[in-house]
């Protein structure tokens, strides 16, 4: 038998070999952390479920924030966690509300160091747990809710948001809310559209992370995980809309949908590595399964080789500092 003519193994035989022809790696800009403000707390408050990740105080936030801005983490999504509740989430909208009172005060402490952005969703807000305004049969109301979304967005661009997250999947909530914000003269708020946001189990920590009211489940609005080719009409549609960047949510087990939506994409695609995923992490660490910084980066640079511009993870600010630091020789090549 004649030895091989091609030996791809010749890429690989030294780290700075690899590190010449690698073709993905990570930054600390690519990735934005999100943040949770609850009202009503004395002392920030670990999520159970979420090992390491908090729901803040006003305080707290603050000074998290400027921590990761400080890494070098690309942006901060925030969600907010009222005390009280009501049928139309009327805590989304008032400015006093702890969502925009949490913004203002990121906006007070960063300026423009950061892009600060807002989940643009009333789940946080009603009693019933739903992304919009219910009708009399306890059916979300696209149209209804899409009025909600407009008031939503116009109080979180006063509030300081850089860019805006809509994240409810309802029909046509791009360019209600885009109209809403030209109109009001805000047309230099950004809009990171939810495009492929699937009724996944992978939710479930952030459930109580947000003190989640859900009655039922999100199935007539989110997406069906069977479905691949319908992320691609989303991405159409938002982008037709407005959207100045899209997203896929979940992450890890979406890699297809997110390959498939970065490749047609016009615009930035951004991978949200969500609570499900998160837990799943910590809790083999925690058990010695796996090893974790390696499993953290290897699981990050898994949405940048699929096409993902930026990354939301609860892992953001570790990881900038991890970075900032310098990743020690064994972990070089996530680098």
């Amino acid at each position: 038998m004649s030895d091989p003519l091609i030996r791809p193994r010749r890429l690989r035989t030294t780290g700075a070999v690899r590190s010449l022809v690698r073709e993905n790696t990570l930054r600390a800009g690519d990735l934005i952390l999100p943040m949770f403000v609850r009202e009503g707390l004395d002392a920030p408050r670990e999520i159970a479920s979420m090992p390491g990740v908090l729901q803040h105080t006003e305080d707290s936030l603050v000074a998290a924030g400027r921590e990761a801005v400080d890494r070098g983490v690309g942006g901060l999504m925030l969600f907010g966690v009222p005390e009280t509740k009501d049928a139309v989430g009327s805590g989304a909208t008032d400015p006093d509300g702890v969502l925009n009172r949490g913004l203002a005060s990121l906006r007070a402490e960063l300026g423009e160091a950061t892009v600060l952005m807002a989940d643009l969703c009333l789940d946080e807000f009603t009693d019933h747990g739903h992304c919009g305004v219910l009708d009399d049969s306890g059916r979300v109301d696209n149209d209804a809710t899409l009025v909600r979304y407009r008031e939503m967005a116009l109080a979180q661009a006063r509030a300081g948001a850089h860019m805006l997250g809509p994240s409810g999947m309802m029909d046509g909530q791009i360019a209600a809310i885009r109209d809403a914000l030209d109109a009001e003269g805000f047309t230099d708020v950004g809009l990171f559209a939810y495009t492929a946001k699937y009724a996944s189990a992978f939710f479930g920590p952030f459930r109580e992370a947000v003190d989640s009211s859900l009655q039922g489940d999100r199935r007539t609005y989110q997406q069906d995980p069977a479905n691949g080719r319908e992320a691609l009409r989303e991405l159409a549609l938002d982008v037709a809309e407005g959207a100045d960047l899209v997203m896929v949510k979940p992450g890890l087990p979406y890699l297809d949908v997110l390959r498939d939506v970065a490749q047609a994409s016009p615009v930035p695609v951004g991978a949200y590595q969500v609570s499900g995923e998160y837990a799943m992490i910590e809790a083999a660490c925690a058990h010695g399964w796996l090893d974790r910084e390696r499993t953290v980066l290897e699981s990050l640079l898994a949405f940048r080789r699929a096409g993902a511009t930026s990354v939301l993870t609860y892992y953001a600010s570790e990881v900038a500092l991890w970075l900032q630091r310098g990743l020690p020789e064994h972990l070089r090549e996530f680098a």
